[in-house]
């Protein structure tokens, strides 16, 4: 079993209070927005990774402020995205998720994705169940207007804005391929970058191949990962 198997049941166990705190937006410095229900969920990503783990430091978009991780300070390092796709989320859609990665010095251990409101968990080192054969290339909400008249015709496009859950559609199949040219953070594509290397599809950042490294925070990264 997982080591964070047991955070899912605590996803679940909170998730009819975080659905109550939908209207409790804020505006971030950065015009995005952080609800209640955001920081309801980094506590229960916190409190479980803390109880779990004798040495570990946690990385969290709700926390992070400046400066390089070093990964030798402590025995373990979480990066922790406790609702990615706010905008989603405090809009009253169900696509957003809480994603979790655990690196033991520089080497990925464990990782998970949650759709909690859609009732979607995956776990790394879990085969796929159900793999499906789609033409659908998911792509980033970030992208602009120019962008996307930019975009190579002859595909079926999806914009969802929650990287969770178009991770969880390109591992799954659903997406043949999803990327963000834009540039994304750590927190947002550790997990499912992760889960995707492992099952063999192809993923690269910054145009190079991804073999599991650990992703500084500070930077903005821009994958594409392909069945």
């Amino acid at each position: 079993m997982s080591t964070l198997t047991p955070l899912i049941l605590e996803i679940k166990s909170n998730l009819e209070a975080v659905l109550k705190l939908r209207n409790t937006k804020q505006k971030k410095d950065d015009d995005s927005y952080v609800s209640e229900g955001d920081l309801l969920l980094d506590k229960v990503c916190m409190d479980y990774i803390l109880k779990t783990y004798a040495s570990v430091q946690i990385i969290t978009e709700e926390t992070y402020a400046t400066g390089e991780v070093d990964l030798n300070a402590f025995e373990y390092t979480a990066v922790v995205d406790p609702i990615d796709g706010t905008e989603n989320f405090v809009s009253g859609l169900m696509e957003w998720g809480v994603g979790v990665c655990i690196y033991k010095g520089s080497q990925f251990e464990e990782a998970l994705i949650a759709l909690p409101e859609l009732n979607h968990y995956m776990l790394s080192n879990t085969p796929v169940t159900e793999k499906f054969d789609s033409r659908i290339y998911g792509i980033s909400s970030s992208l602009t207007k120019e962008d996307l008249l930019n975009l190579e015709p002859g595909f079926e496009y999806r914009i969802i804005g929650c990287c969770m859950y178009n991770m969880f559609n390109v591992i799954t199949g659903r997406y043949k391929m999803f990327q963000n040219p834009k540039g994304a953070r750590c927190w947002d594509i550790l997990p499912g970058l992760n889960m995707a290397h492992q099952l063999g599809l192809d993923v690269t950042v910054n145009n190079k191949k991804y073999n599991g490294e650990f992703l500084q925070p500070a930077e903005k990264y821009r994958f594409k990962i392909s069945n």
